[in-house]
């Protein structure tokens, strides 16, 4: 179990790049969703800190607090997606020479599988969570920063289309099919979500220049 919020941003590129599975692509989507909500959290900070734009502190007060409570979300869910698929291996590295061992091993790697799967989809919906408070984010706040607001939103769209990847590549591995079905409708819908709100909050920065 590695907390990578304890790590330097060349010490966790490097766990990034090692020949190792983990941290792999689903904790890499959960930390691009931090990044994206520090943004929106510094973007907040610097609406909240200037008496000129007084009149916007109560509509962005809220989304300063929804901006810190996803960092700390990402984080944990960084540290989650890397858990959940060292076990998907530790379950496939289970003995497997009777059929007593066979079946038990089956059953926990599609444990695990299914657990390697709700943790990135977690993600996803905390991603497009925040993304949702970005359009007001960009109208209400500090205009100085709303490219900032753009990169926020490009990161956590990111962050969604990342770990819904990591979504799709575990359904394979479980066996109630009704829960593969319920994961592929919502990985639809969290990504048309995503890439519409990320389109519109672009569109809105880009109004800005």
């Amino acid at each position: 179990m590695t907390d990578f919020s304890a790590l330097s941003v060349d010490a966790f590129l490097n766990a990034l790049a090692a020949e190792t599975p983990t941290p792999g692509g689903g904790t890499a989507a959960a930390v691009a969703g931090a990044m994206g909500a520090s943004l929106a959290a510094m973007v907040s900070a610097l609406t909240l800190s200037k008496e000129k734009y007084a009149a916007s502190h109560d509509a962005v007060r809220p989304i300063a607090e929804a901006a810190r409570l996803a960092r700390t979300e990402f984080l944990d869910l960084a540290r989650e997606d890397s858990d959940a698929y060292d076990a998907v291996v530790g379950a496939r590295r289970l003995p497997k020479e009777t059929e007593e061992q066979k079946t038990a091993r089956a059953h926990r790697i599609a444990l695990a599988n299914r657990q390697a799967a709700e943790v990135p989809m977690r993600t996803a919906r905390a991603a497009v969570r925040l993304l949702g408070a970005l359009p007001e984010l960009v109208e209400k706040g500090n205009p100085n920063a709303a490219s900032d607001v753009g990169a926020a939103a490009l990161l956590l769209d990111a962050c969604v289309e990342g770990a819904l990847l990591n979504v799709g590549i575990n359904l394979s591995g479980i066996e109630e099919p009704a829960i593969v079905s319920e994961m592929q409708k919502e990985t639809a819908v969290l990504q048309e979500q995503s890439q519409r709100l990320r389109s519109q909050v672009v569109a809105l920065v880009r109004k800005r220049f």
